[in-house]
């Protein structure tokens, strides 16, 4: 028995156990989650013909621009918009429990207009260059609009010549104020009173930044998740995580032994990697649960290039070579056929990325992630271990290391020069 070699084997399994049980639950925790994990508010719209304006497929995309903009400007994290068909879009709020108040943020074409006395409209929106919220020292909510260069001259321009006179200003034909001109406004500034909230001015400036919809939209469906059924799918998923990690475990260590063992640790040390990349520091990945259920398949996948290589290195050991030459030519001869595999797989899951939408592609993007964590981990984390394994020289014996022979093949194995180190 080597000593020196055990003792470095038993440290680097020891700081692998030791990361994973620490890191874990912090690493799980960092990912943002879906709203089939923490609840939240699912909405469908749909875009109508609106006079003159009519439902085109650069309208619905400039409608979902919009849209994700005034959900971005909300401060609503980690929002899902996505189109569905050729007039429906499908927004989902993670941790929104209230949809009626998002509703009347998102959902309105906000069409800004500024009308003399007659009716007659003089600015738009289209002139706005910045609106935002504050508060007056006499404790008053209220939005300062900033105009373009072109919309300050057509502002400074209509209060001059309405002095004395209401100007309204209308958002979706919905009067919001209509104060009287004491005199001609200049530097292409002013305020919207009337708010009774700092939030109300808030969302009234969000809808104003964020531009008016091109069309209108008409909400179709509105359903809750509430975070009872999403706290009960999180841990249904968290158990089908621990149940998976645990018969892949338990098939390696009883099919495989000592190679078996080699396999766990390179899979704890993939499942480290794979949540360290959709985490915030790499994709910052929104997980959920089509994404858990390709995490859970691409961990068969990242067994699937250990058996192969152990499979190999069976072989090798039963043609008699040493422990060691078969551990090297067993990873060799095993990498061509695990890189087709895995190839393929990667084709299957870019082809859901490009052609999928929503769930379907989250559980691409996560098959994919692993079929490539999975390769580094095999061919590098895995390969590493077993050298260090063989040179422990804890034992020759090629039970302990997956081939199950008998104890004459055993000796003419020993004969031929085979289950040495």
């Amino acid at each position: 028995m080597n000593s020196k070699a055990v003792a470095k084997f038993l440290a680097a399994i020891a700081i692998i156990i030791g990361v994973f049980i620490y890191f874990i639950g912090p690493l799980a925790e960092s990912i943002k989650q879906g709203l089939d994990l923490q609840g939240g508010t699912h909405i469908v719209l749909e875009a109508e013909d609106s006079g003159d304006n009519k439902v085109t497929d650069d309208a619905v995309e400039r409608v979902i621009q919009i849209l994700s903009r005034r959900i971005n400007e909300m401060g609503l994290t980690e929002p899902l918009i996505q189109r569905e068909g050729k007039k429906r879009i499908i927004i989902e709020l993670p941790g929104v429990k209230d949809p009626d108040e998002a509703i009347k943020t998102i959902g309105k074409t906000a069409v800004m207009e500024f009308r003399d006395e007659s009716g007659t409209v003089h600015l738009t929106g289209n002139d706005l260059k910045d609106a935002k919220e504050q508060i007056t020292q006499n404790k008053q909510f209220e939005v300062a609009l900033e105009f373009t260069d072109e919309g300050a001259d057509k502002f400074a321009k209509l209060t001059a010549a309405n002095i004395g006179r209401h100007i309204g200003i209308y958002l979706d034909g919905e009067q919001l104020t209509n104060p009287v001109v004491n005199q001609a406004i200049t530097g292409g500034k002013a305020v919207i009173t009337g708010s009774r909230t700092l939030e109300d001015a808030k969302n009234l400036a969000v809808l104003l930044r964020s531009g008016a919809l091109p069309v209108k939209v008409k909400v179709m469906e509105v359903r809750t998740v509430g975070p009872t059924l999403g706290q009960d799918s999180k841990d249904k998923s968290v158990t089908a995580f621990a149940v998976g990690i645990g018969l892949i475990v338990a098939f390696m260590l009883v099919l495989y032994r000592l190679s078996g063992f080699v396999a766990t640790m390179a899979l704890l040390v993939y499942v480290m990697i794979l949540l360290v990349v959709l985490g915030p520091w790499v994709l910052n990945a929104t997980l959920t649960l089509p994404g858990i259920a390709g995490i859970i398949l691409s961990m068969g996948v990242a067994v699937d290039a250990n058996i192969l290589i152990f499979e190999r290195f069976k072989e090798e050991v039963f043609d008699g070579k040493t422990l060691r030459i078969s551990m090297e030519s067993g990873f060799r001869r095993a990498f061509a056929t695990i890189f087709d595999a895995n190839t393929s797989v990667m084709i299957t899951a870019i082809i859901l990325i490009l052609l999928g939408s929503g769930p379907v592609k989250g559980f691409a993007i996560t098959l994919a992630l692993g079929v490539i964590v999975s390769m580094f981990t095999a061919i590098t984390m895995s390969r590493s271990l077993l050298h260090l394994l063989i040179e422990c020289n804890i034992t020759n014996h090629p039970f302990w290391y997956g081939a199950n022979v008998s104890p004459s093949a055993t000796m003419d194995l020993y004969r031929k020069g085979g289950a040495k180190k």
